[in-house]
């Protein structure tokens, strides 16, 4: 695939996809850490000469960290040492106007792309460059740089769309984690350890089911809500979990556990949230309406004698609240764990990089990535939608489109 020397951007209108999907504070909903806007501004560095328009999404609708960008130019404008400028808009008027009126050097940061509804769909390349989005913005663009490797799994219009359109190349923060991963999984050794955590069920099964066939998961410790499915399936909770299609997702654990029946390890104890405190109960006296915040204990010493003893340990997500003191036991145990061992270990997405700042254990950890569900499937093999998108640019330009 092209990188950044490979264009000639000089003085063009240039759009950055990058990924600065960061956690929040859930006391006052501000950015937590600032690891992705970092990585993003390498690029940005990297492209001073042009007219830059950032994109980038943040949480997901309905949750609540589904909001604007203003801190994240904020934080960029920190961070680079210039003014940022911020649209309140995406591809409305306000938006082409602050595009057209980009001087070289300047810097724009867009609204929340997911803000549009087709960001929040995936398309075909060739249908998702005739989108609302990008048929109204591409005309304002010479060029697309992608940097989003955090995303690179989603084929939304705003990766795979400008990309089919106009002259596409990696970014930094690409090159530099298919680099590292390349290089890591070169030297991965077995047995290979899994830690997964995290809300996202249907992500987390299939990414699952990918690692096991690819033979990168020999072990998969289960933490989170995606733990609860399989506790379910396992018939060791009984009641309904409260997710959108529940039973599927069920089924699916319960015949990835017959499949695999020596792999995936339960927690055998949780800590839930009783009159504001941290009340550690096996997993057999979990009632309808407990909130399970943590893994236990007993849960912490099972899963880190596995990870002691692992080749490769892999870990997406964290297997609790660590946001709150009372219920960041486990993450950190767990993370101390990976940072002792004598395995290759990699952590991937926003929350644990948090996480890993704040227990001060950063260095310890071989290699941490911006990506989470993408990070997983790259391990496990799949074909990744931006990366594909790079890969058909530079075909485009070896036939001589």
């Amino acid at each position: 695939m092209l990188t950044i020397e490979d264009l000639p951007l000089e003085g063009k209108v240039v759009f950055l996809r990058v990924d600065m999907n960061t956690p929040l504070d859930p006391a006052n909903s501000k950015l937590m850490e600032l690891n992705r806007i970092q990585e993003a501004s390498v690029s940005i560095r990297d492209l001073s000469k042009c007219r830059v328009v950032v994109g980038s999404h943040q949480g997901r609708v309905g949750r609540d960290d589904y909001i604007g960008m203003e801190q994240h130019a904020d934080a960029l404008t920190n961070i680079l040492g210039k003014k940022v400028r911020f649209a309140d808009d995406i591809f409305g008027p306000t938006a082409v106007k602050e595009i057209d009126s980009l001087s070289n050097g300047e810097v724009l940061l867009l609204d929340n792309l997911r803000f549009t509804a087709e960001e929040n769909m995936e398309f075909s390349p060739s249908a998702a460059a005739k989108t609302i989005l990008v048929q109204r913005l591409v005309k304002h663009f010479d060029a697309c740089v992608l940097d989003a490797f955090p995303t690179a799994h989603r084929a939304h219009p705003s990766i795979v769309g400008f990309s089919y359109i106009l002259p596409t190349c990696a970014g930094r923060l690409v090159s530099k984690e298919l680099k590292a991963l390349n290089r890591i999984m070169t030297v991965s050794k077995a047995p290979f350890t899994t830690v997964l955590g995290g809300a996202k069920v249907s992500d987390r099964l299939e990414a699952i089911d990918t690692l096991i066939a690819n033979k990168r998961a020999d072990k998969v410790l289960l933490c989170g809500l995606i733990a609860n499915v399989f506790l379910k399936g396992a018939r060791k909770i009984e009641y309904d979990i409260g997710i959108d299609k529940e039973d599927a997702m069920v089924e699916r654990a319960t015949f990835l556990m017959a499949d695999y029946p020596d792999t995936f390890q339960l927690p055998i104890d949780v800590a839930v949230d009783r009159s504001s405190e941290r009340v550690e109960i096996p997993v057999e006296e979990l009632r309808a309406g407990d909130r399970v915040f943590d893994i236990g204990s007993k849960t912490i010493d099972h899963y880190s004698r596995i990870i002691r003893s692992s080749g490769t340990i892999f870990m997406s997500r964290p297997p609790g609240l660590f946001e709150d003191p009372r219920f960041g036991v486990g993450t950190e145990a767990i993370l101390r764990a990976m940072a002792s061992s004598f395995g290759t270990t990699i952590v991937s997405g926003g929350h644990l990089s948090a996480a890993l700042h704040r227990f001060g254990i950063r260095e310890w950890i071989d290699h941490v990535s911006t990506a989470g569900g993408a990070l997983v499937l790259f391990l496990g093999g799949k074909r990744l939608p931006l990366i594909e998108a790079l890969e058909a640019y530079e075909k485009k330009m070896k036939d001589g489109h």
